[in-house]
């Protein structure tokens, strides 16, 4: 090995292990890749909140749902014991 960590390998600071030093660039300008970044990112949230919502219906259903269940269960169970 050349004797540097494999932290300083991976390191993007401008005196990093890597022949060259610095984090690698991905060439091109800054301004298409922050709109594309900027568009990736509302479609995520917009992803999200969708989500969020299905995810949120679908617990209300699953706690109506066991509710009404245990109810009729215990109504079972009570009418079963009560026949004393």
């Amino acid at each position: 090995m050349n004797g540097t960590s494999w932290a300083d390998q991976w390191d993007n600071s401008a005196k990093g292990g890597r022949i060259g030093g610095g984090a690698v660039s991905g060439g091109g300008g800054g301004a298409p890749s922050t709109s594309k970044t900027a568009k990736h990112k509302e479609k995520l949230g917009q992803g999200l909140d969708k989500t969020k919502a299905l995810a949120s219906s679908g617990f209300k259903k699953l706690k109506t749902g066991s509710a009404i269940g245990f109810r009729w269960v215990k109504d079972k169970y009570h009418k079963t014991t009560n026949k004393h």
